[in-house]
């Protein structure tokens, strides 16, 4: 990336040099989150594939359904993780150890995953989702940092150029990884996303020295009786999970279906609990208190998006395996590399959207943050509307399958609806955190995902019993109605955001 530092003294203090025009920090950060995306999507690329393949039992049907409500509870988790994660770095170790120890963390699940063993597997998988926990809220939480005191259109800039980092790891990913996992072997396959987890490791540890001070220190240390407090309360909840699984087990009613349930309602119950503990806070000013009101229109739309969006990776990746023809030339490609579409797709159409948001605000005429979220909603239920008409295609066709198209065109629909809303929701939600705040806002703002990947653990099961045609049919009207509402609120939300555009 050497080609890419110049000097620009106009950016940046003291003539140093920058990254693309940003601060030189942002490579750091920039190529650490590339390689942990390829890490995760590499990973997640074959996970539900390996579910069906080597560790469930029972009918196809059974074990299909099962493993689409495994993915999204798995997904809600690693999200849900973010939430102490962000806790941790506000109030322990600040931003910059905890993305260091998220990443080791990471790597040693990855590497668990490796251990062709169904316990290693699945111990693997809760390594992942504590170590992203604390990754993932706190590196873009560091992003925001770099831009302390700038313009906010610098700001989304900034944050459109971080959205690439996740975007290239996640196109290659699927590739190297899928290959391998599919055609060679399952466990191989995890251990090249571990080796790209290493990277993103080694990555951060050089290149910290470019970050300055952002990160370094706890937004608001925690007292020790806070901190004695914190340790009891994970220490209680700790037990009683494991005192629940161990009950279940002896009483010989044991089925990972009741995990993927409980789990399911903490990923509804946790944010919540999140909203109302922050609402008490005794330190939010009431223009604080105004612009969290308006983060949690946001916050439920984004929820009700990735419920859908991410089925890409369960739902579709079974579609794609069982229903869609991917012959080329007499070989087939893997399952796995429909992954690699939607990233592709993003890279292209991110600069050609920043782009068009800045010739339009030249104009006058860019569209409200409230506008981009419900041109996502309407967006994303254009896209099951697709897939509605690809499940009746399929079921009506002699062979049961139907061409790529149909998938590539439900991933283009949604790759535009996901630039409307992730960039603008990543940014958004540092503008509109409180300062003391910023690390669990930006667990907030991923505990969506989270929470829409929860619902798709009761969601996904629907599609056995009510076929493609009408399942996806029925979530796309849902989506619409979702984003015409969003619509009429925007004046009401408009105010509640203050002085945040």
């Amino acid at each position: 990336m050497a080609s890419s530092l110049t000097k620009d003294s106009a950016s940046t203090p003291g003539g140093e040099k920058t990254f693309f025009g940003h601060p030189r920090g942002m490579a750091t950060l920039f190529m650490t989150e590339m390689w942990e995306r390829f890490s995760w999507y590499g990973m997640r690329g074959i996970l539900v594939l390996y579910l069906v393949a080597g560790v469930l039992d029972g009918p196809m049907e059974g074990r299909e359904a099962l493993a689409a409500a495994i993915y999204g509870v798995y997904n809600a988790v690693v999200y849900m993780a973010a939430m102490p994660g962000g806790w941790i770095a506000d109030r322990l170790w600040g931003a910059r150890k905890a993305v260091l120890v998220g990443g080791i963390v990471i790597a040693l699940g990855h590497y668990t995953l490796a251990i062709p063993s169904d316990i290693a597997f699945f111990l693997g998988l809760v390594l992942i989702a504590l170590g992203t926990g604390l990754l993932k809220p706190n590196i873009s939480a560091m992003v925001g940092g770099l831009y302390e005191g700038q313009s906010s259109a610098r700001r989304d800039a900034g944050f459109s150029l971080f959205y690439m980092a996740i975007n290239i790891g996640a196109v290659v990913a699927p590739l190297a990884v899928g290959l391998v996992g599919e055609k060679v072997n399952w466990h191989l396959g995890f251990s090249i996303a571990g080796i790209g987890m290493t990277l993103a490791v080694v990555q951060y540890v050089l290149g910290a020295k470019h970050l300055g001070d952002v990160g370094k220190e706890p937004g608001t240390p925690a007292s020790p009786e806070e901190k004695r407090a914190a340790l009891r309360k994970a220490l209680l909840w700790s037990g009683v999970a494991v005192a629940a699984l161990l009950a279940d087990i002896a009483l010989g009613t044991y089925d990972i279906e009741h995990v993927v349930n409980v789990l399911a309602v903490l990923g509804v119950v946790v944010p919540v609990l999140y909203f109302v503990a922050m609402f008490r806070n005794p330190e939010l000013r009431g223009g604080d208190r105004s612009k969290i009101k308006a983060f949690v229109w946001f916050f439920v739309t984004a929820v009700l998006f990735w419920m859908i969006y991410d089925q890409s990776g369960s739902l579709l990746t079974l579609f794609a395996d069982g229903k869609t023809d991917r012959v080329i030339g007499g070989w087939e490609f893997p399952t796995s590399w429909y992954q690699s579409v939607n990233p592709a797709m993003v890279i292209i159409l991110a600069p050609l959207f920043a782009a068009l948001w800045v010739k339009l605000a030249q104009r006058n005429r860019e569209p409200s943050t409230v506008m981009k979220f419900a041109l996502a909603m309407l967006l994303i239920g254009g896209s099951f509307a697709i897939m509605g008409l690809a499940g009746a295609a399929a079921a009506n066709s002699d062979t049961g399958k139907v061409t790529v198209f149909w998938l590539l065109s439900v991933y283009l629909v949604q790759t535009v609806g996901e630039m409307c809303l992730s960039p603008v929701g990543l940014s958004l939600s540092t503008k509109l955190a409180p300062k003391q705040l910023v690390g669990q806002i930006m667990g907030l703002w991923f505990l969506a995902t989270a929470t829409g990947n929860a619902l798709n653990g009761w969601t996904t099961k629907l599609n056995a019993p009510l076929g493609d045609a009408l399942y996806y049919s029925l979530w796309a009207v849902v989506a619409v109605v979702a984003g015409l509402a969003f619509m009429t609120a925007g004046r009401k939300i408009r105010a509640l955001m203050g002085d945040v555009r």
